[in-house]
This record gives structure tokens, C-alpha cells and sequence, in this order.
């Protein structure tokens, strides 16, 4: 089963300094259908005007993930960790017993992001943060893992998270196709960044999301050339 969300269809709002439009129920918007899926909790495609950004303000028990689309964002929490991450790159940030952060776009133009958080396996964890780059050139027609709790991806460069599941990136050119295995019990959430793709021969335009289960095999074919992020985790 596949659910397509079109970028149109999702909540948002103009703050000015802010564009943000919302996959799931978040801050004013409120559907009861797009609560979450699975233990994804939240995915917002934020454009952040040069400058600006969001003030510090504190997270608790939550698994944070920063991709940056375009542009850059400096990160400043309260443990005393700061960074900038750019384009194509990642930071995480476990909340557990509580953090407070701050996120800037210091940069002359805007920024664009997705910012996805994923209920964790436990609460009260000791607070983490960290970033890392992933350069596209090595996503080339297969997905890389980017962030991951999942055991099987233990040892293998991702970011950690406190929870079983994984943010994986690729990039396609036009015609290419890729698979995706999907086990019995788990749910994804793909987004191309950029590019128009078929899933299993639904089609998605840029920014479009898709809820993915009961799918033993994801198979994606880039009409044009797409970056593309999923998000995999329990079902339930």
C-alpha cells in the first residue's frame, strides 16, 4: 500500500522568515489522518530566510534529523556542542532527558531543510548530537544510510539513533531504477527532494510524500534526474 501526499495538499504556514509545510500533524496544523507513520513522528520541508533562524528552544525523548537540501545551518545546543551542516549533509540530535538548541541560517541565501523526527525505543536517554557529511556522488542508484538504529547497520559510518530505524539518501539519474527491500512489520516514508520518480508505479513529484507498507519491494524509477530520502521504521 502506497499513500500519496502531495506537496499541495500538505499543512504549512508563512512566518516570513519561514516557509514551512508539514507532512504530519505539527504546531497549528492538525489533521487526525497525518498524525504520524509508524514511529516517524514529524517531517517538515522548512525554507529559512537568509539570517534568520530558530531561537533556542528546548526537546525532550526525540530522535531529530537535520538534511539539508540547500545552503547550510549552524546548530548550538546547551551540551555545548555547535556546527554547521551544508547541503547533501546530515546532523542528528537525541533529545532524551531534555536539550536546548538553537538552528541559524547564517548563510546570504536560503536554506532549505527537511527536519524529521522518529519516536525513540526509550526514554530518558543521555542526549547526543552529531553531523557528518555524505557526499551524493556516492549515493549513485543505491541508497546510503545516513542515520540509523537498526542493528543490522551497526559499524557502518551512519549517525546514531536511538531507535530501529534509518534515514537512507539516494540519487538517480533519468531512466535509472533502484530497489528497495522492505521486511514484513516495517513502514518507510520517501520524499524526493528533487526530481519526479514512479513507486512501484505511483507517481511522485518533487516534495511529494509517500507512506509505504505491505510492500515486500519498493522499486523507484527516476523520470528525470532525483534525490531522494526515506525514512524506515516499525510499523507499528
Amino acid at each position: 500500500m502506497i499513500d500519496v501526499r502531495p506537496f499541495k495538499t500538505l499543512g504549512g504556514a508563512n512566518h516570513g522568515w519561514l516557509k514551512a509545510r508539514h507532512h504530519f500533524s505539527f504546531a497549528n496544523y492538525h489533521d487526525p489522518a497525518r498524525m504520524n507513520w509508524g514511529r516517524l513522528r514529524v517531517w517538515n520541508d522548512d525554507e529559512i530566510a537568509a539570517g534568520t533562524g530558530f531561537d533556542p528552544h528546548p526537546h525532550r525523548d526525540m530522535e531529530i534529523i537535520t538534511y539539508v537540501r540547500e545552503g547550510a545551518i549552524t546548530h548550538r545546543d546547551s551540551m555545548g556542542n555547535e556546527g554547521r551542516t551544508e547541503a547533501g549533509d546530515v546532523q542528528i540530535m537525541s533529545a532524551g532527558t531534555g536539550v536546548v538548541h538553537s538552528e541559524y541560517n547564517l548563510e546570504p541565501e536560503t536554506t532549505k531543510i527537511f527536519q524529521i523526527w522518529i519516536i525513540p525505543d526509550r526514554r530518558g536517554v543521555t542526549p547526543n548530537w552529531g553531523a557528518k557529511q555524505f557526499p551524493k556522488a556516492e549515493r549513485d542508484a543505491g541508497f546510503e544510510v545516513l542515520a540509523s538504529g537498526r542493528p543490522q547497520d551497526a559499524g557502518n559510518g551512519a549517525l546514531p539513533l536511538n531507535v530501529d530505524g534509518a534515514v537512507l539518501a539516494a540519487t538517480l539519474k533519468a531512466g535509472q531504477t533502484l530497489r528497495q527491500p522492505l521486511a514484513e512489520g516495517r513502514a518507510a516514508y520517501l520524499v524526493p527532494a528533487k526530481g519526479a520518480v514512479t513507486v512501484n508505479g505511483v507517481a511522485l513529484a518533487a516534495r511529494d510524500g509517500a507512506g509505504i507498507v505491505d510492500e515486500p519491494v519498493i522499486e523507484i524509477t527516476a523520470g528525470e534526474d532525483a534525490e531522494l530520502v526515506l525514512v524506515e521504521v516499525a510499523k507499528e
